[in-house]
């Protein structure tokens, strides 16, 4: 059993090193936009059953959306980045349920002894993605304050002289925002990355049974975990479009 913390590479694009997280992002993307392009190409008024299944995804995201942004108004417009987040997070994070993992793979010989290299593992379980995602979600939330309230208004959050305590609050403000990168990519990451472990663990002890009641609970916690990154930025985009003094007040 071989446990890494950082993705393992399985092939090089001339000197581009493609790793198994990427790999698997890149399918989960290829898969994403294959289904979203058949339901397209075969709308209907009366749906069949996958079209009714996407359609049912977007009314529920619609819905919990309003019920957290305000008004479906807000939940449209903030609706193409947040529900991308979730349905690709949740994708990411399921990866780690399909049979084979960290069992299929190439061997490779590394100081004298082989060592497996997998080709299945989460994307959720590489700090390079979730940072990249967190970084992403952040500066999409800073480009929605600055169209929603102008550039000056919006920066007042962060630069504010008019007293001390405004100025003190600014500061803190600023460092919330880069607090927030760490908190998304941390947590996303460290949640997926001991699911994985603890997977592979069980397999490796008990192999046929043992892993069973895990795969159902690293299915629940996937969930949650895209649920709360998507949730999150909806959150704080929702306070970033919102004037300072309504957002003060309430706080």
């Amino acid at each position: 059993m071989n446990i890494s913390l950082a993705p393992e590479t399985i092939f090089y694009i001339k000197s581009f090193p493609v790793t198994n997280t990427l790999l698997m992002a890149w399918l989960e993307l290829i898969f994403l936009a294959l289904v979203v392009l058949i339901v397209r190409l075969r709308l209907a008024r009366i749906p069949a059953r996958l079209q009714s299944f996407i359609e049912l995804i977007i009314e529920s995201l619609l819905n919990f959306m309003e019920g957290v942004a305000g008004s479906r108004q807000n939940a449209k417009r903030f609706f193409p980045l947040v529900a991308t987040i979730f349905i690709f997070v949740l994708a990411s994070n399921l990866v780690e349920i399909i049979p084979g993992l960290g069992t299929v793979g190439i061997w490779e010989e590394e100081h004298g002894s082989k060592l497996l290299i997998p080709f299945i593992r989460s994307n959720s379980a590489d700090m390079n993605f979730t940072l990249a995602l967190a970084i992403l979600a952040v500066f999409a939330v800073q480009v929605f304050g600055v169209s929603s309230l102008g550039f000056f208004k919006y920066a007042s959050r962060f630069i504010n002289f008019k007293n001390p305590i405004y100025f003190f609050v600014g500061i803190l403000e600023l460092f919330a925002e880069l607090a927030k990168i760490i908190s998304f990519s941390f947590r996303l990451f460290g949640n997926i990355f001991a699911g994985e472990v603890l997977l592979l663990t069980m397999m490796f002890l008990l192999p046929f049974f043992g892993p069973i009641p895990f795969l159902f609970l690293e299915i629940f916690v996937g969930f949650v975990q895209a649920l709360i990154f998507a949730t999150l930025t909806l959150i704080f985009l929702k306070i970033a479009t919102s004037a300072h003094e309504e957002g003060a007040a309430g706080h």
